[in-house]
């Protein structure tokens, strides 16, 4: 059983940066990949960002490559993703994922990128 609780989510101005955490309950988290996905209104939930149970791995949608870094602390057992340059099209909820049997998610953050 995994638990993960997001925050850091936010109202922010097209161009600014935000940094979404991630924290995780579970024994075995570090053994665990972890992504961040994300959905606006009246679309489906679609994959940011992913990252290997080590760190040393890590994946990015096309729209967000170059922009926003995922990264993790086995230690601390939480997950981040830090987002630069955000664009009004980065407006959603954004939700942490636990890449165990079944999969487990986080409630979600909401993100909004407006001026």
């Amino acid at each position: 059983q995994v638990h993960l609780v997001e925050s850091g989510g936010g109202l922010v101005q097209p161009g600014g940066s935000l940094r979404l955490s991630c924290a995780a309950s579970g024994r075995a988290f570090s053994t665990y990949a972890m992504g961040w996905f994300r959905q606006a209104p009246g679309k489906e939930r679609e994959f940011v960002a992913a990252i290997s149970w080590s760190g040393s791995r890590t994946y990015y949608a096309d729209s967000v490559k170059g922009r926003f870094t995922i990264s993790r602390d086995n230690a601390k057992n939480t997950v981040a993703l830090q987002m630069t340059s955000l664009k009004p099209g980065d407006t959603a909820v954004y939700y942490c994922k636990c890449y165990a049997s079944g999969g487990y998610w986080g409630q979600g953050t909401q993100v909004t990128v407006s001026s």
